[in-house]
């Protein structure tokens, strides 16, 4: 059972995890919903920025050593790497941030998508706003209708700037396995970040254990909103998570959480909220323990 003690649960009550040569929680802090209220990417409210960098402090507090960036992460008047920067430097050796690169916005909040050549720009932009000499982890975001088409040249940049010491570790996102393997022939990759959780289609699960096979971490996004995507979770959920979640004396939120931490060992979480309870309960979820049974009424 969770238990009103759960405040106190540590992130490092999930495991470990490395990511090439830096250990990190297998709870982590995605950063994406952090810059404003509401959906993220809408034309909306920026958030409260204290309260986001309480948040993430707060998150440090709990154990989190793992946050996921990225500078198209902003809103009117706030970026994610700006707040990172703000609450978290000067860092401590053991904090992990994983940007990703590929997509960008203009000015005006539009989307754009960088030729290999312009990577470099969107590597040093995260350097200059996150305030640091080199980035832990840069994953290269596919675009959703590019999940078939060569990463060589995009990759291979990424690679160079590894070799020049700008970036430590390299990842994918939102990617295929002829892709990842594809970035291999290249440069080793630590990090596979895509769309996954409770319900995701048979290819997923598959891609999610060829990753642990070859000891690469696999990270889920979504795992909580599902077909919501950025607007977050908007369809109810089924009976066998609430069902669990009553198991547990839990939230759905926890059980969804742990289902996903549930899939291997390599498998990393990095939900988001700009709520501190929210928080507490999402780290809370690494101490979540589902039976056998409960795994197949979820896997059904």
């Amino acid at each position: 059972m969770m238990t009103s003690s759960s405040e106190t649960i540590d992130a490092s009550v999930a495991g470990t995890w490395k990511l090439g040569d830096l250990t990190v929680n297998r709870i982590g802090f995605g950063t994406m919903r952090l810059p404003q209220n509401g959906p993220a990417f809408a034309r909306g409210d920026s958030g409260d920025r204290g309260r986001a960098i309480r948040v993430l402090r707060r998150a440090v507090e709990l154990g989190v050593n793992h946050f996921d960036t990225a500078a198209f992460y902003f809103s009117p008047l706030r970026s994610a790497n700006e707040l990172i920067n703000s609450a978290l430097a000067p860092y401590t050796d053991d904090l992990v941030i994983t940007t990703k690169v590929g997509p960008g916005r203009d000015p005006s909040g539009e989307w754009i998508w960088a030729d290999p050549d312009q990577l470099r720009g969107q590597v040093e932009e995260n350097l200059r706003q996150l305030g640091r000499d080199h980035l832990d982890v840069v994953n290269l975001r596919i675009a959703r209708s590019h999940t078939s088409s060569s990463v060589a040249e995009h990759f291979g940049a990424l690679a160079e700037l590894r070799e020049a010491g700008l970036i430590r570790h390299l990842g994918m996102s939102n990617t295929s396995p002829e892709q990842l393997a594809e970035a291999q022939a290249i440069a080793p990759v630590v990090c596979v970040q895509n769309m996954y959780g409770i319900g995701s289609p048979p290819e997923h699960h598959a891609l999610l254990r060829h990753c642990g096979e070859q000891g690469i971490a696999f990270v889920p996004f979504y795992a909580i909103a599902g077909a919501g995507r950025e607007a977050g979770a908007t369809t109810a959920d089924g009976e066998a998570v609430l069902t669990v979640a009553r198991n547990h004396g839990a939230t759905p939120t926890q059980v969804r959480l742990a289902w996903t931490l549930h899939q291997g060992p390599h498998v990393l979480a990095i939900p988001g909220t700009g709520n501190p309870d929210h928080l507490t309960e999402n780290v809370a979820a690494g101490a979540l323990r589902l039976t056998t049974d409960e795994l197949a009424l979820l896997a059904a």
